[in-house]
């Protein structure tokens, strides 16, 4: 049983409330094979966050990839994060699941969420947003 060669890359997924980004590229980051947002599946403003887009732009992000020839992937999901959420959007697991069923022999799934170490003061004053 010969096995093909396994061509890697990377899944940048940064996933927030208002939209999800698949960015996939080579190892070292230099060469972008697809890049492609949840808002350009979706003529709604407000859906780019949801998951069907996401599934979408996933899927079709993957498909130029494996064009260009890439068939594994590790995956990093990123959230905002900073001052702002620290957990990803709605649309960063459907799009993980999405890549898994193109195919894609996935490596290691990994969380880049930026956390501070010491942090810029959250907005609202000492008695937070009064409504």
């Amino acid at each position: 049983m010969n096995q093909p060669k396994l061509r890697w890359g990377i899944a940048n997924i940064f996933s927030s409330a208002n939209n999800t980004i698949i960015h996939i590229t080579d190892l070292t980051g230099a060469e972008t094979f697809s890049k492609i947002s949840a808002g350009m599946m979706t003529d709604k403003d407000r859906d780019g966050g949801s998951p069907y887009p996401a599934v979408m732009a996933a899927t079709k992000a993957g498909e130029i990839a494996k064009e260009k020839g890439i068939n594994a992937i590790h995956i990093n999901v990123r959230a905002p994060g900073g001052i702002l959420s620290k957990s990803p959007g709605a649309g960063a697991q459907p799009a993980i699941r999405a890549l898994a069923r193109l195919g894609f022999r996935i490596g290691r799934i990994e969380d880049t969420t930026p956390l501070p170490t010491d942090t810029c003061k959250k907005a609202g004053g000492r008695r937070g947003r009064r409504v």
